[in-house]
């Protein structure tokens, strides 16, 4: 059995090893993931995830494992769900790169109701009133100059990513960079908050995934992103509900976490600027033949209206 990014036998031998799985594995691609590669691997008694980074061109402190690996270890005695962790190797002799094994989780696909957007942004609010050093994890970033350094790190990963011309990216990074928002008191960040982040089981969160950009910083940041991929028709989302009112989740989050949203805006545009950065850099790695799994042609499309949203938001 042949699968893209995982040698089988290699995979087999270090789990068996570690205690993980037992004997022969077999294992499938995670569709619809356009990061780093996720599958489901499976002995004859058990099944479990195992995460790795994407074939090919990768940006410096991109799909970090051990970092993912790290803070669901951390938080998952905590109120914010997330899988068991199960192991690290960072022997890249094994699969080519670092990975980590964790929980499979049940979860089913599902829309972005009013009710489940209150959850959502209730598990957020949960996340960042976490005090970092309590779960081992106080020098888990540093939160001082952190939108300083946002908006310079993704200026510096779009600088490495770029094949085309894209209109008005360098005057939206100009307008962000020139009026940077005083941060209130860091908390954990995921990085990368939205619907289709999560497992979701009987309406509710059942595991919360992706963390290869999780720091410690501004919270808002987390719930900017969380409310654009929510109010962005060309992100896929997990399919949007229609009826979800944005600005009542800002204000549900700012009456649960008790902090001050009322420069949200900037934030917006941020979250703009950093998701058509990546997005970018995934045009780039497609256009170079580097990526595995369908729905990659189109996605450099999704650049320009990130964009534009950012402009007007700035």
């Amino acid at each position: 059995m042949t699968v893209p990014g995982l040698d089988l036998d290699r995979l087999a031998a270090r789990l068996s090893e570690a205690g993980v799985t037992r004997g022969p594995l077999t294992a499938e691609l995670i569709e619809g993931g356009k990061s780093n590669l996720t599958y489901v691997v499976r002995d004859a008694d058990r099944t479990v995830v195992v995460r790795r980074p994407p074939l090919g061109h990768v940006l410096a402190t991109a799909h970090d494992m051990g970092r993912e690996f790290r803070v669901m270890g951390a938080l998952q005695d905590t109120d914010v769900p997330v899988p068991r962790m199960y192991h690290f190797c960072d022997d890249v002799e094994v699969v080519g790169a670092p990975f980590y094994v964790m929980e499979y989780v049940e979860g089913t696909p599902t829309r972005l109701t009013p009710e489940v957007g209150e959850h959502l942004v209730g598990v957020l609010a949960r996340l960042h009133v976490i005090d970092p050093g309590e779960v081992g994890l106080g020098d888990f970033g540093r939160p001082d100059g952190f939108l300083d350094r946002q908006v310079k790190r993704w200026k510096r990963q779009l600088d490495a990513s770029r094949s085309r011309e894209v209109g008005g990216i360098d005057e939206l990074f100009a307008r962000l960079a020139k009026d940077v928002p005083a941060s209130g008191a860091p908390a954990i960040v995921h990085g990368d908050f939205k619907l289709g982040n999560t497992l979701i089981r009987d309406g509710r969160v059942a595991a919360v995934l992706d963390w290869e950009m999780s720091t410690l910083g501004d919270p808002l940041t987390d719930v900017a992103l969380f409310l654009l991929y929510s109010d962005f028709p060309h992100l896929d989302v997990g399919g949007l509900g229609g009826e979800v009112d944005i600005a009542a989740l800002a204000a549900r989050y700012a009456a649960e976490s008790g902090r001050d949203v009322s420069r949200l805006g900037w934030y917006v545009g941020l979250a703009c600027f950093k998701l058509a950065v990546i997005t970018e850099g995934i045009h780039f790695r497609f256009t170079q033949g580097l990526t595995v799994g369908d729905g990659f042609a189109d996605i450099g499309d999704i650049v320009a209206p990130l964009v534009e949203r950012g402009l007007r938001e700035v």
